[in-house]
Formats: structure tokens, sequence, C-alpha cells
């Protein structure tokens, strides 16, 4: 009979509750409060109790309220929730000292409780007290004896009251907890702005120089570093760590493949060579002294003009290489290195044919390996002027490597020399098969070349493929690395047809083809004519993407680049390039980028 009493009056409890909660969320305060006010017994909801003190503030029933919560304090004094919205209550007093005495006693009774400091830090923080939850959480840890104990709320709770520094103190504290780092960047990445920038980097050096072995901080050091695209300095810490801990230098290694992917190929280079120089009987070396001279290799091939004598050092470094590991299954990328000098910049063809026949043998069943050096024996066909030998070597690989990546590849390189033969129709065809590919970079290629296509042949079938067969036959041109020869008949050609559908590709192809020539004022000179004259056709947000990236990477002009890049995301919001112009821009900015 008692327990059914008991059932019954909760029920009834509840069910008060549930009407009180809905005339609270109405704004029917009066009505709420008066219910609310019959529920403040101990044991009542943290809801029912916040409710109660909001809707007493909003009617200006303080005095009465307070005589309600002090009896509650008295009858619930283990509750630390009731002397949380009691000094809530006074503060609304403006009685702040006794609002104090209240939190500070919430903090002693909830310090007696299993898992009552971390509760109660979380209620002060839903009242928006981010400097009380911070106090009680110091507390917590403080009983607790573990220093990273609440690492993760502390560095959140910093954030939010914009005490930055002591924000990425908890961060990296919490870091130090194996699976956190990920988790640790993504919050510096979403909270750090450009004047907290430096903040975060002295903060690094700083718990490296005071930690040494403790790789997380150097792994953090190093990620911003990186994201900031200081490859010289990451790499200084990497060798550091290595050379303390002894680890063979994996991570400079790859520190070196992100730095050359980012074309810093000067440093890139110095980390490769540490590595071969370090570790001459480690498993890295054969790879590390191939990308030595590979990101050498780069630096050579993006200086305009291309120093033949230059090449010629790259080859005979190549050869040391040979000479040293042998020519096997470790050295088979640097053949086709060596080949695509000997070709494209020593015009000595039938040479690299030979280096790839030789890597094919030796490479045996490497299937891969071996179709991608038929791709580029059918490109030196093509350098040759032996179209028929091209194409039989790109459809081999098509069949060979048929629904994968690098069998798109050959078929778009296939597209390409129906392209530069004139056969446009037999062209496009292969390109609306590959708009479909897997992969966007070849289906964004296979698209942009088809709509060229459509757009420039058909009407007026005669006066029209006579200009694309032109514009063709000096894109084949720049294929075969012609590219003076190519920048003249350029200037001929937009003489010719400057008021031809063609207009806006002819600006665009000289445009890159003078910044292959390093004459970058003249460049930025056609781009700005395809933004001003085309910039509603399809090359409009090409054209404005390039000429961001060319004031960044070649003016160094970093407030114009990123007036470029907004310009872009405001002005072709559904752009291709828009993920990339979005991320140059923050980078440029100073964020720190995953």
């Amino acid at each position: 009979m008692m327990l059914l009493l008991v059932g019954s009056l909760n029920g009834f409890a509840q069910e008060g509750a549930d009407l009180a909660d809905e005339y609270f969320k109405k704004g029917e305060f009066e009505k709420a409060h008066t219910i609310y006010q019959k529920l403040m017994k101990p044991g009542a909801s943290k809801q029912i109790i916040s409710r109660y003190v909001e809707s007493s503030v909003k009617l200006n029933k303080i005095p009465e309220a307070e005589k309600v919560v002090r009896k509650l304090v008295k009858s619930d004094d283990k509750n630390p929730y009731v002397f949380l919205q009691a000094g809530i209550l006074e503060e609304s007093r403006s009685d702040s000292a006794k609002a104090d005495v209240y939190f500070n006693k919430a903090i002693v009774v909830a310090g007696n409780a299993i898992n009552g400091l971390p509760e109660l830090a979380q209620d002060f923080a839903e009242q928006q007290k981010q400097n009380w939850a911070i106090k009680v959480l110091k507390k917590g840890r403080e009983q607790s004896r573990e220093p990273l104990a609440y690492a993760g709320e502390l560095a959140r709770l910093y954030g939010a009251v914009g005490q930055k520094e002591n924000m990425i103190d908890e961060l990296l504290h919490w870091g130090l907890i194996p699976g956190n780092r990920d988790n640790v960047q993504a919050i510096l990445q979403d909270n750090l702005k450009d004047a907290d920038q430096k903040m975060l980097e002295t903060v690094l050096y700083k718990k490296v120089q005071e930690n040494p072995n403790e790789m997380f901080y150097t792994e953090m050091l190093v990620w911003y570093l990186t994201q900031k695209k200081e490859f010289y300095k990451a790499f200084i810490q990497e060798r550091a760590l290595d050379k303390r801990l002894k680890l063979t230098g994996v991570r400079v290694y790859d520190l070196g493949a992100v730095a050359l992917q980012n074309k810093d190929y000067k440093n890139a280079a110095a980390m490769f060579e540490y590595v071969a120089k370090e570790y001459p009987q480690g498993q890295l070396y054969p790879f590390a002294r191939r990308l030595v001279i590979k990101a050498r290799e780069e630096q050579v091939k993006n200086t305009y003009p291309v120093d033949n004598l230059e090449i010629r050092k790259l080859i005979a470094d190549y050869q040391k290489m040979f000479q040293e590991l042998g020519k096997n299954n470790r050295t088979l990328e640097a053949l086709r290195s060596t080949a695509s000098l000997y070709a494209f910049y020593l015009d000595e063809k039938d040479t690299a044919l030979t280096i790839l026949k030789l890597a094919t043998e030796i490479s045996k069943n490497e299937k891969g390996f071996i179709d991608r050096c038929k791709l580029d024996m059918g490109d030196i066909y093509l350098l040759k002027g032996e179209p028929w030998e091209a194409t039989l070597l790109y459809s081999q690989v098509e069949k060979s490597q048929k629904e994968e990546l690098l069998g798109y590849e050959a078929k778009l390189r296939n597209a390409r020399l129906h392209y530069y033969k004139g056969e446009f129709e037999l062209s496009k065809d292969v390109l609306d098969i590959l708009k479909q590919a897997t992969s966007r970079e070849i289906a964004n290629d296979a698209g942009a070349l088809s709509l060229l296509i459509m757009d420039n042949t058909g009407m007026d079938s005669d006066s029209n493929e006579t200009a694309m067969k032109e514009f063709a036959s000096i894109e084949l041109m720049l294929f075969q690395n012609k590219v003076d020869s190519a920048a003249l008949e350029l200037n001929q050609l937009y003489t010719k047809y400057k008021d031809h559908s063609l207009a806006d590709n002819i600006l665009w192809l000289r445009a890159n083809t003078l910044i292959k020539q390093n004459k970058i004022d003249e460049a930025l000179q056609d781009l700005e004519k395809i933004s001003a004259n085309y910039g509603e056709d399809v090359l409009g947000d090409d054209a404005l993407f390039l000429t961001a990236k060319t004031y960044e990477e070649n003016k160094q002009d970093k407030p114009k680049a990123m007036e470029l890049y907004n310009q872009l995301l405001q002005k072709y919001p559904g752009s291709i390039f828009g993920a990339d112009a979005r991320k140059r821009f923050r980078s440029l900015r100073g964020d720190t980028i995953n």
C-alpha cells in the first residue's frame, strides 16, 4: 500500500513538472513558477530547480525565492546543484560576495561525491560560468593527483573565455594521451586566429626544448610548421628528433615527400640527402638516394630556360647511383626519370627508348611498371613524330589496365593524340566516355578538352576546324617542349583569331606558356584579359585561380593573392577550384590547415 502511495505521488510530481515545463516554454512564467515552487523539495531535478530560479528572476519574486531555496539548501545539503542555483539567485540581486560563498560551497559538496566535480563543472559551463567550471576541474585534477586529468575539458573552457595560451597548454597536455593527436590538431585549427599563431609556435618550441625526448611535442611543432610550409624549420626539428631517438630517418623521409609535393625542391633534396648520408645501410637508402636527384631534377625543370648542362649533371648523378646500386628493381623509377631527361630535354629519343626497354626487361612481371614505361615510350614516339607507334602502345595499356587508373590515363592520351592529329570527332567520342572516369583529375581533363572541341568545331566547320587544327598543333609543340616556338605561334594565332570563339583559349594557353618562360607580367596581362572579357565563360574561374596562384607563388604578393582567392570564392561558388582557393586563402591568412 505504501509503495503504491509513493508511486502515485511520484507520478503526480512528474505530471506537474511536465505541465510546468510546457508553461515555461510558452513564456507563461507565472503558471510555471507556481508549479515549480511546489516541486522544490529534496531530490528535485536540476531542471525544476534552475527553472524555478529563472522564473523567479523573470517575475521579480527574488525575496520569496530566496526563502524557498535556503530551505532546500538545508534539507538537500548534499546536492551541489542547489548551492549553484542559490548563488545564481544571489547574483541576480547583485550580491556577488554571497554568490561566491554558495559557488564555493557547491565545489566542496561536489568534491565529496564520485564524479561530483566534473558534473558540477558541466553545470557551471551550462550556466555560462566557464571560469567557475575551470576552478572546479582544477580542483578535480588536484584531488585525482593525475596531472593530465580533465585536460581536454579545460582546453575547451579556456578557449571559450579567450585564454588562448592556457588553452594551448591544456591541449598539449591532452595530446600526450595516446589517440588524441588528431583531435588536438582539429581544435587548434578551429580556435586559433591570426594573432594566436605566433603564440602557438612559441609554446611548441618551449615544450620541445623542455621535453626533448617527448615525440608528441616535436610532432605538433612539425605539423604546425608544415601547415605554414616552413619546411626547413620542420626539417631541423625532425633531424634533431631522429638523431636523439635513432629513428632511422623514416620521419625525415616522410617530411621530404611532403616538401617535394609542395614544390619546395631545395629542402626536399636536403632531407633525402640527410637520410641517404646518415643511413647508407638502411632500407630507405635507395629510395632517398633517388629522390635527392628527383628533387633537384624538379628544381632544374621548373627553372626557365632549362639549362641543358644541369640536365646532363642530373643524368650523371643517376649514372653514379646505378654504378652504386645497380640497375635493378630498386632503381627502376630512376631509369624512367633518366629516359625522360634524355627524351624531353636533350632530344636523345632513341637513347631514352633503349633505357625504357631495359627497365621493362629488369622489371619482368611488374605489370604496372611495364605499362607505365609503355606510356612513356608512347610519349617519346609522339615526340619523334610517329603517332601510330604511340597509339599502339597507349592501346596496349588501355587493354592491360582496363577499368584501372592507368588504363584511363592511357585512354586520355589516345584521345589527346587524336586531338593533336585534328581528328576532333574521334577524340571527343573517347573524351565523353572518360568524363565518367572514377579519377576526378582525368574526368576534369577529359571534360575540359571535350568542351573545347564542342565549342570550337561544328558551326561554320571549315574556319572553325582550321583554327582548331592550328591550336592543337601548338599544343603538340608544347608537349614536345618546344616552348619558345609555341609562344611565337601563339602570338600569331591570337592576332589572326582575336575575334574567334577560340580567342579566350588562345589567351589561356599563351598565359600558361609565358609562365613557363618566366614572363610573369605578360602572363598576368593575358589572364586579366580573360577575366575582363570572358569572365562568364568556361575559363573564367580557371583564369582567376591561376592569377591568384601566380601572385602568390611568382609575385610573392600575399595581399593581392588573398584578394583574388576571395574574389573567386564569391564570384564562382561552384568552381572546382573552390576547395583549393579556400585552403590557400586560409594558409596565406596564417591559419593552421589539416
